[in-house]
């Protein structure tokens, strides 16, 4: 009897969760720095959704200062934990600023676009760009690994997140880097029709319509 229900035990501990809502993994971009969590461009989504009648809850694992490598690192454990439907992977700035390597910064997204789809998670990329005094050769390498990550991969990309924000005082924070509370909602404008794609491609029993 008792090796009868150890076999149960172990039985639905195995079998996985169902998959729900959407997993963004980022750095300060996504992370709301210098901001009220609730004023960032993934709450902004959250209530979106919602409005949308699309209610997907957002779980928001973006850690500022993060890099690829550290993505990568903190991937599994956050899949586990949250089994996505979509995970947003929001990374690569601070690859560049640091001048790290971008073949090693497109093997990081690589495999973590690889790992959410062997979760039974769907991805969607977004980009970023970097200042032009890092040299026209290493700026172009950088942008050119998204792409380059979303045609082998076959994912959704939004080529620059801060697309019409970044370089605009009145959207931007002091240091001219992070995007300030005005400038959240045209993050969201940037991100939303790739992901509005996603969510309409969805059963609508997966949404919890």
């Amino acid at each position: 009897m008792r090796n009868w229900l150890g076999a149960m035990l172990l039985c639905s501990l195995s079998v996985p969760a169902a998959a729900q809502g959407i997993l963004i993994v980022g750095d300060s971009i996504s992370a709301a720095f210098g901001l009220e969590i609730s004023d960032g461009w993934a709450a902004l989504l959250e209530q979106r959704l919602e409005a949308e009648n699309r209610p997907l809850e957002v779980r928001n694992a973006s850690v500022s200062g993060d890099t690829t490598a550290g993505g990568l690192a903190r991937l599994p454990s956050l899949l586990a934990q949250y089994s996505p439907e979509l995970v947003v992977i929001e990374l690569g700035g601070n690859d560049g600023l640091r001048g790290l390597p971008p073949d090693n910064m497109q093997q990081n997204l690589t495999a973590m676009v690889e790992r959410s789809r062997a979760a039974g998670a769907d991805v969607i990329l977004l980009g970023m760009r970097i200042p032009p005094n890092y040299g026209v050769r290493y700026t172009r390498a950088f942008e050119q690994v998204f792409r380059t990550v979303a045609e082998q991969q076959g994912v959704a990309l939004m080529p620059f997140v801060l697309e019409g924000v970044a370089g605009r005082s009145e959207l931007m924070q002091a240091d001219g880097i992070h995007p300030n509370a005005q400038g959240q909602p045209d993050i969201l404008e940037n991100v939303w029709p790739v992901i509005r794609e996603w969510v309409l491609a969805q059963p609508q029993a997966a949404t919890n319509d």
